[in-house]
């Protein structure tokens, strides 16, 4: 669609929307993506309607199809957001033992799950569309990036046993998933559980697994 033709529909969209403030695109995109979040954490992807999602995010129905495309393109644009990493430059590497940095990792995974919750859980759970190569495509390279981190974060980012290493991380990653879930969902455990039971693995990883791997 020409660059016109989408300005007039925004424009549109927007005159047949509720009086309100009126947002740059990027606020716009960024505030129904906010109301997409919730409510994906909130009920199955079937029982998500995008004229509910209009209503609650206070814009006419015009507007996401606008900034987002069909239904499904909208849940790629929620996978992402959950499972996009902070930028390294936004970040301090942990220093210390070898314990001090697992404890500051896993704190730093907590922090990510924590944010949105059970959007999260859902997201990495599979608990959206089902077997849908793009989402699955965007999980897998999601882990391995969260594993290069995790790398970076205990001190072993140089490796020549890289590849490994972080196929073990995409394996304890399985637990973060599952840990998460009896977290945020069930109740189960306590975050500060959580971190115990992550903390004492990752560090059995670095201390115990990695060195008979990495020689």
């Amino acid at each position: 669609m020409p660059a016109h033709s989408e300005t007039r529909l925004a424009a549109a969209a927007e005159a047949d929307a509720p009086a309100r403030r009126r947002l740059d695109p990027d606020e716009r995109r960024a505030q129904i993506l906010g109301r997409a979040i919730e409510m994906f954490g909130e009920r199955p992807y079937a029982a998500v309607s995008t004229a509910e999602l209009a209503q609650r995010a206070g814009v006419a129905r015009g507007l996401i199809n606008h900034y987002f495309g069909n239904k499904r393109d909208l849940y790629l644009a929620v996978v992402r957001r959950m499972v996009t990493l902070p930028k390294p430059d936004n970040m301090v590497l942990p220093t210390g033992t070898d314990r001090e940095r697992v404890d500051a990792s896993v704190a730093w995974l907590l922090d990510i799950i924590g944010e949105h919750g059970s959007t999260w859980v859902k997201v990495t759970g599979h608990e959206g569309i089902g077997d849908d190569p793009e989402v699955q495509r965007i999980l897998d390279e999601a882990d391995d990036a969260a594993a290069a981190r995790l790398l970076d974060m205990v001190g072993l980012s140089g490796s020549q046993h890289s590849g490994e290493l972080r196929a073990l991380v995409r394996a304890y990653g399985g637990m973060v998933k599952t840990a998460g879930r009896e977290w945020i969902i069930r109740g189960t455990l306590t975050r500060e559980q959580v971190h115990i039971l992550l903390a004492d693995m990752l560090f059995a990883l670095v201390t115990t697994s990695f060195p008979k791997i990495d020689r």
